[in-house]
């Protein structure tokens, strides 16, 4: 038996098929680009996910991870685009594993903050009232995979992710990509640009926290999660402030950072919640989250040091 995974080029997808090959388990990759690299006993599929579903999910497919999608600004900028990724495509592979041959597939999709809109806090039971495209399109993801699971369909589950910091690579259409920036450019003896004031507050999760939590929400009881099969994974709060005070910490240069007011990522950022409860997720046995010096110093090691681990 095997586990998809849709994205799995993206850094999150690539991090996850390697933990997820160390189990054991036969992970099949599938993006529009190849990844860096492909596990022992893994498969690659190239292609659009429309044109590649009957090759990615099958009989021996007993889960799918869906990492795919347009990220924030891309959707806000491309409506079609993003509905078109987010919605409609999600919604035929739900159909492709609803028509599997085996037994209904588990499948974990991945979901934001950006569902809830303008609140500074959130728990699991907060209305979802976006106030984007994308956290839109995110918001009617968990709908269609809690429904799906209801009708038997498949065994879902929607992990709602905080921003992830620091991401390695070049940077993204995420309007949240500066908070990543403001720490990977400095640290490289790069100038970054950070589109809100330094009081602002995130709710970020380290690259290795969101992999520890993808993981355990593929592998627990989808039980569960409840009538409702979605959960606030864990994160921490931070201010922009405390980010380059750990940049300072491992070694970074926060004068590498220029404070330049961009109204349309405020008015996106701005309207994510920077406080959660998370005590859904932490009864239900997922690990807490990296604070802010364990998820700078897991980017020095990694990206900077070629330290693997």
């Amino acid at each position: 038996m095997s586990i998809t995974i849709t994205g799995a080029a993206g850094f999150l997808g690539q991090r996850l098929a390697n933990v997820l090959a160390r189990r054991g388990e036969r992970v099949v990759m599938c993006d529009l680009v190849e990844p860096a690299a492909v596990p022992a006993n893994g498969t690659f599929i190239q292609g659009d996910l429309e044109a590649t579903l009957d090759a990615a999910i099958t009989a021996d497919t007993k889960a799918v991870v869906h990492l795919a999608a347009v990220v924030s600004s891309g959707a806000e900028l491309d409506f079609d685009l993003g509905y078109g990724v987010n919605v409609a495509g999600l919604t035929k592979l739900l159909e492709r594993c609803r028509s599997a041959p085996a037994r209904p597939p588990t499948v974990l999709f991945t979901s934001s903050l950006a569902v809830f809109g303008a609140t500074p806090f959130a728990t699991d039971e907060s209305p979802t009232t976006p106030a984007s495209s994308y956290g839109t399109q995110k918001a009617i993801g968990e709908l269609l995979v809690n429904d799906y699971s209801r009708k038997g369909f498949i065994d879902g589950r929607t992990l709602r992710l905080p921003t992830i910091s620091v991401r390695p690579g070049a940077p993204n259409k995420a309007a949240s990509g500066f908070a990543s920036g403001i720490l990977r450019e400095p640290l490289s003896g790069v100038r970054a640009m950070c589109p809100l004031d330094p009081s602002s507050v995130l709710w970020l999760a380290s690259p290795d926290s969101a992999v520890r939590a993808l993981v355990h929400g593929l592998y627990v009881d989808g039980d569960a999660f409840g009538d409702y099969r979605c959960v606030n994974a864990p994160g921490i709060s931070v201010s922009i402030d405390d980010m380059l005070a750990s940049l300072e910490r491992h070694g970074g240069d926060r004068s590498l950072v220029d404070f330049v007011p961009d109204p349309h990522v405020a008015a996106i950022v701005g309207s994510w919640p920077s406080h959660f409860d998370v005590s859904k997720a932490t009864a239900m046995g997922f690990p807490a989250a990296d604070d802010i010096d364990a998820a700078v110093a897991s980017h020095v090691e990694r990206e900077l040091l070629g330290v693997v681990g």
